[in-house]
């Protein structure tokens, strides 16, 4: 017994349990500490912060047009061409670093790519994956560098970007240590920045969290840690940084021509004002290029002997109503049918699931980029493959649909574009032009870093920066007076709704106590201020006011798409929005008549990019709704001094059905549909019954393989009823879901409840009957709201 205490308490013994108590210790206190926390706010006090006015658009093109009239005292150091993340990030960057900054964009700030992205703010696990399983180091570059920007991404703009679990569902044993092993090397090359740890989960576990999720095969499911921002309100949120900063901006400002001097050297550029077609010089002592996607464009303009180098990508996106997936769980498809990867998240109320990436042209100035039907459908087949089947994944759940352009650098000449690698490029041309492009929304910071490096290198800036970059501890406009709970003062002091609260704090950070300034009373018991866009959803109509007159926005798709993500979220309730933001801006600004039919087309044309059927107005005026022809016809109102609108009711836009039906017969239909059936269906064997309550009383039998026959033959005597345009992809996902795939023949009443669920499923034309479009106007909330 001695000998064994000896042993116990000998110096060995006590040494080894003393450093196993140290690391365990040491263990526990780290991983309590890790995750990047939200930096605490730097007001001492839950007084709001004092308002800020920006200079006012004009201001701005003032100040760019007197640098082309007085270069030798108003000349900036830098002329950045594109107001994307790339460009605003550029424009923080160097006027953080005390430098003379202009920027001007084509269109609005973030109204490309830059509002189109995945929305996460991740290193990235596929590219994790690539950089495993084909050696490559540039792949693992990339996701070490994008991990470190995570962590500086979510501590520089806390309330625009949060930490998110995503899970990796399993349905094979042996991906269990894959997939394990795959997370926690993602987790270490974090290192110290890591958000969470990664962990595993049973079966039970997932469903509970996830019960969306298909449980046949279901093994278990691996979760990790990514970030999550609103892109088009990151990019705002850079923009203004940059003007707080002393930048000069100015949306809707095309680069027309390159100025260069007798040396070939830029020195400005020719500017043109969309919105008014005034053009103007503007002289710059250096020229970067940050325009993405359309970086090609401005070196053809420096260089007509050119060749691109860029390789265009397009990614679609498409939004899902919110009980598609938990509200605090992403989920991803690491292997798709064609070895892509999908992601499925909760955003804004809804969920997006995206992305594809395919091949593609830069598309014409000014023209919106759309989602493909084929990569729609092939999203929703890929979410049918994990998703239970008792949910009925349809068409017509599809609340947004759009597409993104990514600048990928062409490092091959053939080939598709999933394999080439995100990270970026800085080029500098004989004329001194510093091009940077490449990379993604989540690096955008390092990139403005390298580009703001190299121009104060090329152009000779180094006397007049105040240091080097310092934007890994610059906080962007909004983050000040934020915290997690400064949603709770929102209400408490105005009155709002929680989600409206909730909103606010989220997009606009410390800047919510101005927008909620602007907020009208709602004449309600509760909430008391905050008069709402849409009724199902918690954006303001002072957010239209503070964007018009804090947010340079120009026009109502700036407001609806990029101030607030309503056309994201759901594009048919923007087009019921439209008119009131038109009318509030029109206040605003001075719109005349002219200008709002403008504006109403304008915003029409983009949420048809957006998913909204190209025929949305022109098939409804029996529905109340009409078009501009039928407007012009409508002179006797003008002839007695009674001008029609200028832009349809809300009540009238609101008025406009939903396009893919929920409805599923029309009456005399399912008549027709039995006598098609009977053309093609022979008498059953006597061994054949049909089931109770059957809508026919004889025994006829129709082949499984006559049933596409049938509907094809019946859509060309009953036009517009659903049956056109069925995909075969979705005939058998209905033949699944009811139980018939095994089935040789069916009987009537099986037969229509195949096209029962084909039309619930499928895409519905529009009707070309009054009667139809009369039948199909019924609540959203009836519908699932789809476009």
């Amino acid at each position: 017994m001695s000998v064994v205490v000896r042993r116990l308490f000998s110096r060995r013994t006590l040494a080894y349990v003393g450093a196993t108590t140290l690391g365990v210790a040491g263990g526990g206190y780290y991983y309590l500490n890790s995750g990047p926390p939200y930096p605490a706010s730097v007001l001492e006090t839950r007084r709001p912060p004092p308002p800020w006015t920006p200079p006012s658009r004009q201001a701005m093109l003032d100040a760019l047009e007197n640098s082309g009239t007085h270069p030798d005292s108003e000349q900036f150091d830098l002329l950045i061409v594109g107001g994307g993340a790339t460009g605003a990030g550029v424009a923080v960057d160097a006027a953080s670093r005390g430098l003379r900054v202009a920027l001007v964009e084509r269109g609005d700030f973030s109204s490309g790519t830059s509002s189109k992205s995945t929305k996460l703010v991740h290193g990235g696990v596929r590219y994790l994956q690539k950089a495993v399983m084909e050696l490559d180091y540039e792949q693992y570059k990339l996701v070490c560098e994008a991990l470190h920007e995570r962590k500086i991404f979510l501590h520089t703009a806390p309330y625009l970007s949060h930490m998110l679990p995503i899970m990796l569902p399993i349905y094979k044993y042996w991906q269990v240590p894959y997939y394990w092993a795959g997370c926690k090397l993602y987790d270490l090359l974090a290192g110290k920045e890591n958000m969470e740890s990664s962990y595993l989960m049973s079966k039970g576990k997932a469903l509970e969290i996830f019960p969306m999720l298909k449980r046949e095969g279901l093994v278990g499911a691996v979760v990790y840690y990514d970030g999550q921002h609103n892109d088009a309100r990151m990019n705002v949120a850079l923009i203004m940084t940059a003007v707080k900063l002393g930048a000069t901006v100015a949306n809707y400002c095309g680069v027309t021509g390159l100025h260069k001097n007798a040396d070939g050297k830029l020195i400005g550029a020719k500017v043109r004002d969309q919105l008014t077609g005034r053009e103007f010089d503007v002289r710059a002592k250096g020229i970067i290029n940050a325009t993405g996607p359309y970086a090609d464009t401005l070196l053809k303009l420096n260089s007509p002997d050119h060749k691109p180098i860029f390789r265009p990508s397009s990614g679609i996106h498409i939004t899902l109503p919110a009980y598609y997936a938990p509200s605090q769980m992403g989920l991803l498809d690491p292997a798709t049918s064609d070895g892509r990867v999908i992601f499925f998240l909760p955003w804004e109320g809804g969920v997006v699931a995206g992305t594809t990436d395919t091949p593609t042209k830069v598309n014409a100035e000014n023209e919106e980029v759309t989602a493909n039907e084929d990569e729609v459908n092939w999203v929703l087949d890929e979410v049918r493959r994990y998703l239970s089947r008792d949910i009925r994944v349809r068409r017509g759940d599809v609340l947004s649909a759009w597409a993104g352009l990514r600048p990928l650098i062409a490092t091959r000449s053939e080939g598709g574009t999933e394999g080439l690698v995100r990270n970026h490029l800085v080029r500098v041309e004989e004329s001194g032009l510093v091009t940077i492009a490449g990379g993604k929304w989540t690096t955008y910071r390092a990139m403005a870093e390298d580009a703001v490096n190299t121009a104060v290198e090329v152009f000779g800036l180094q006397d007049k920066v105040n240091g080097p970059c310092h934007t890994e501890e610059l906080r962007l406009v909004g983050s000040d007076g934020w915290s997690p709970t400064m949603f709770i003062g929102l209400i408490q002091r105005f009155g709002l709704d929680t989600d409206v609260a909730t909103q606010l704090s989220d997009n606009y950070g410390d800047r919510a106590w101005t927008v909620c300034a602007l907020a009208q009373p709602t004449g309600e018991q509760w909430p008391l201020h905050g008069v709402l866009l849409s009724p199902n959803y918690p954006y303001l109509e002072a957010e239209v006011l503070y964007a018009t007159r804090h947010e340079y926005a120009c026009t109502a798709v700036d407001v609806l798409a990029r101030r607030t993500r309503l056309a994201f979220v759901n594009a048919q309730a923007a087009l019921s929005a439209l008119p009131r933001v038109i009318e509030i801006m029109s206040e605003e600004l001075g719109w005349d008549r002219a200008r709002q039919r403008q504006e109403f087309e304008r915003g029409v044309k983009f949420l048809q990019s957006m998913g909204l059927p190209p025929n949305i107005l022109s098939n409804n005026e029996g529905n109340g709704t009409l078009s501009w022809a039928t407007w012009a016809k409508k002179g006797f109102l003008c002839i007695v001094g009674m001008h029609p609108p200028a832009v349809p009711t809300i009540q009238a836009v609101k008025g406009i059905p939903q396009q893919f039906s929920r409805a599923k017969f029309e009456p005399g239909e399912i008549k027709s549909l039995k006598v098609v059936f009977d053309r093609y269906a022979v008498v059953a064997d006597e061994d054949t019954g049909l089931p109770e309550g059957s809508l026919v009383d004889d025994d006829k039998r129709l082949r499984k393989d006559q049933i596409k026959d049938v509907l094809r033959e019946f859509a060309k005597e009953w036009p517009g009823s659903g049956y056109e345009r069925f995909r075969d992809a979705d005939y058998r996902y209905v033949l699944t879901e009811t139980g018939l795939e095994d089935r040789e023949d069916v009987g009537f009443d099986e037969f229509v409840e195949v096209c029962e669920n084909l039309k619930d499923v499928s895409l519905i034309p529009v009707a070309p009957r009054k009667v139809k479009v009369e039948r199909r106007g019924i609540p959203v909330e009836k519908s699932g709201g789809g476009v």
